[in-house]
């Protein structure tokens, strides 16, 4: 965290991608929300990436239960949230 000009906390980019997937479910308290929205206002980067992640979440929760996406779709995502965590 860093403080601006009026001595108030703000996040820095490394805390907001940290919080992101916890932003995006609306899982942060609302003063950590408020936070992030003030960082994302700010900083191009980390709102382009969020925009980025809500698109890739809602696409994914679309096509999650239909019996269109192909089983190799899955497991590459599968592959993928699993490296997200190491």
């Amino acid at each position: 965290m860093t403080r601006n000009r009026r001595g108030r906390e703000q996040i820095d980019c490394e805390e907001a991608v940290r919080r992101l997937a916890e932003y995006l479910d609306r899982e942060l308290s609302q003063a950590s929300r408020a936070e992030m929205e003030v960082h994302l206002q700010r900083c191009r980067d980390c709102f382009s990436r969020a925009e980025f992640e809500r698109r890739l979440k809602a696409r994914i929760r679309e096509n999650l239960h239909t019996d269109q996406v192909p089983q190799a779709f899955h497991e590459r995502m599968k592959t993928l949230v699993e490296g997200l965590g190491e």
